[in-house]
């Protein structure tokens, strides 16, 4: 028998909880919870205690699984793209390894994030594991508390352009020019991610999010898209949500390939990124 779909979240402001309702109240709970800005709501919540939250939890939204020839051409683009690049970049990535581990021991060269994807077939929450090469130090998340009054960045997300916890010299390089994003093409293999969509969010942005910035998780988050073409991390959170928005409107394949141009030119100049 299959497991009963939880309620929709209503989120506080401090400390998480499952309410009832749907994500279409949200934003009158939030508002009523604590501070909103826009598109968001500032919550205090960790990713694991975010991560519990999301599970079975019913985000409010439907998958936009319409448009079946859109869908399976790209979905063929992605595992014949993927594929030869991950075989291209095999060698390359195993020198890379070698000297993160060499500049920054103590750790694998790979690292894990629980990221959102999109919402599965009911409407509940679908998390994966993304991969990144590692650009910053051992347990460089334990040291965020430490740091959040020093975020940049505006909503959810949290950037510093000189973070202290990015590992000198190569960690910076590799961020600069998104290299440290390339095993993401292991999750566009699998089926978790596009080479082009929204960007992957971590569990506590979208416990903060509204109803319309919970559209985002109508399609597959991508490893490339709109907001990487564009300003990147100088773009605001809104910013970035009326670029996927945009996106998830107009798509089609030659927007999709225009798309992947214009990401390969950010990863090349670097310009946006820290």
């Amino acid at each position: 028998m299959a497991a009963a779909k939880k309620p929709a979240l209503q989120v506080p402001v401090a400390g998480l909880q499952a309410g009832t309702g749907s994500a279409q109240n949200h934003d009158s709970s939030a508002a009523s919870a604590g501070e909103v800005h826009g598109s968001w709501t500032r919550a205090d919540v960790t990713d694991s205690e975010a991560a519990h939250m999301l599970y079975g939890a019913d985000s409010g939204v439907q998958p936009l699984l319409d448009r079946h020839a859109y869908r399976t051409v790209k979905r063929i683009i992605d595992i014949v793209a993927s594929g030869a690049v991950i075989v291209v970049l095999l060698v390359p990535s195993v020198v890379l390894s070698a000297a993160i581990c060499i500049a920054s021991p103590g750790a694998g060269p790979l690292y894990s994030q629980l990221r959102v994807g999109r919402v599965r077939r009911d409407g509940t929450f679908y998390l994966f594991r993304m991969w990144k090469f590692r650009s910053m130090v051992p347990h460089a998340d334990k040291l965020l508390d430490e740091l959040k009054d020093l975020n940049e960045a505006d909503g959810p997300m949290f950037k510093i352009k000189d973070d202290p916890r990015v590992i000198p010299g190569i960690g910076k390089f590799i961020r600069r020019h998104s290299i440290d994003e390339l095993p993401q093409l292991l999750n566009v293999f699998a089926g978790q991610m596009s080479l082009i969509g929204p960007r992957p969010a971590l569990p506590k942005e979208i416990l903060q999010y509204d109803g319309r910035a919970m559209q985002r998780l109508r399609v597959k988050p991508g490893c490339g898209g709109a907001w990487q073409a564009g300003e990147r991390s100088d773009s605001s959170f809104e910013g970035m949500v009326d670029l996927d928005l945009e996106y998830i409107e107009q798509s089609s394949l030659a927007h999709d390939l225009g798309l992947v141009f214009g990401t390969l030119r950010s990863m090349f100049s670097g310009k946006g990124a820290y």
